[in-house]
Formats: structure tokens, C-alpha cells, sequence
């Protein structure tokens, strides 16, 4: 903690000091709180696509395994391109998918088994699904550190910087106060000295 000095001044610079605080510390608090939800619906969005993801995977290995061709239908898809924006969620700038597009190589129907379109279809699935839970999940990690960081300053605020400012207020006041009051006294002690040596002489 800065030494402080015991002037008006002083005083006048923790005064100021202590209204920022207050005043910057409701924003803070605010901030933090649309953090925490916007860090929330990341999860509920992860969950969301990760249980989507198990359901389509569980749904193509039931239906793909009662066939006996063995058959890389990833070599039928490949992404192309995947478009993202900038966004801007609670003051935090965070990847958002704009848009995933696919190349397809052609197919031979007769030499591939009938189920090779529902089967690229649902890989095509799976593979938006997984671009779209990376980008969530990155969305996730920038706002949880926003998140972590405005805790910090909200915990510097209310824990540290505010009683600081408020201590060094008092101890100032203190001081001043016992300066103004022995001023006074010396006053009174000059004063009582000049009326005994002019009634002296």
C-alpha cells in the first residue's frame, strides 16, 4: 500500500478517488453478471450440440452396421469453407459461424451401396456440428476469461481499493482535525502569552 500523505489535497485526491471506485463498481458488477449468463448459455449450447452430435453418431452406427459394406463415406465430404464474423457478446468480441459450406466428390451408384447419401448427409451433419461446437466452445473460453478478469476487478474494488480509500479518508480527516485543533491551541497559548506580557509591561 503507497504511503499517503496528510494534506487537503491528499484528501481531496482519495475523495475523488473513492467516487470513481463507487461509480465504475455497479458497471463491473453488471458486466459480471451478463458474463456469467452469457458463459451459462455457452454451456447449455456445448451440451446442446454435444448431445445432438451422440444421438447422430449413435443413429449412423445402428443403421450403418446392419450393412456389411465397409465404405469411408469421409472421402465423399470435405469442407470447403467455414465464414465467421466477429461478434460481440456482453463487451467481449467472440467468434459467431456465419456459415460452413461442403465439396462433395461424385458419387458412383453403381459401385457404392444405397445408403451412401443418407450416409455423406449425416457426416455432413456431424462435421457442422463439430465446427459449430469449436467455435461455442472458443465463444466459451474468451468469455470466461473476461468473465475471471472482471471478477478481479470487482473483488479489487469492493475488497481493497474502496476500504482503502475509505481508511485513508478517516486517518486524513483524523489527522487534520488534530492539526486544526492543536493549531487552535497554540493560537490561544500565543494569545494568553501577549496579554501576560503586555499587562507585564
Amino acid at each position: 500500500m503507497p504511503k499517503i500523505k496528510y494534506t487537503k489535497n491528499e484528501l481531496k485526491h482519495q475523495r475523488n478517488a473513492l467516487q470513481r471506485y463507487q461509480r465504475y463498481l455497479p458497471t463491473l458488477e453488471l458486466k459480471k453478471a451478463q458474463l456469467q449468463i452469457e458463459v451459462r448459455k455457452a454451456d447449455g449450447e456445448i451440451a446442446k450440440k454435444l448431445a445432438e452430435d451422440k444421438e447422430k453418431r449413435a443413429y449412423l452406427a445402428t443403421w450403418v452396421r446392419l450393412l456389411s459394406e465397409d465404405i469411408d463415406i469421409g472421402a465423399y465430404i470435405h469442407v470447403q469453407e467455414v465464414k465467421q464474423r466477429t461478434g460481440n457478446v456482453a463487451g467481449v468480441n467472440v467468434p459467431v459461424c456465419e456459415s460452413i459450406s461442403f465439396r462433395r466428390a461424385p458419387v458412383d451408384y453403381f459401385a457404392t451401396p444405397a445408403w451412401i447419401d443418407d450416409g455423406i448427409a449425416i457426416l455432413e451433419q456431424l462435421l457442422t456440428l463439430r465446427i459449430e461446437l469449436q467455435i461455442i466452445e472458443k465463444q466459451r473460453k474468451l468469455l470466461a476469461e473476461e468473465l475471471l478478469v472482471t471478477s478481479q476487478r470487482v473483488n479489487l474494488f469492493e475488497k481493497i481499493k474502496i476500504p482503502e480509500c475509505v481508511g485513508n479518508i478517516r486517518k486524513i480527516r483524523i489527522y487534520l482535525g488534530d492539526e486544526q485543533a492543536a493549531a487552535v491551541s497554540r493560537a490561544k497559548m500565543v494569545k494568553k502569552n501577549a496579554i501576560e506580557i503586555r499587562s507585564a509591561v
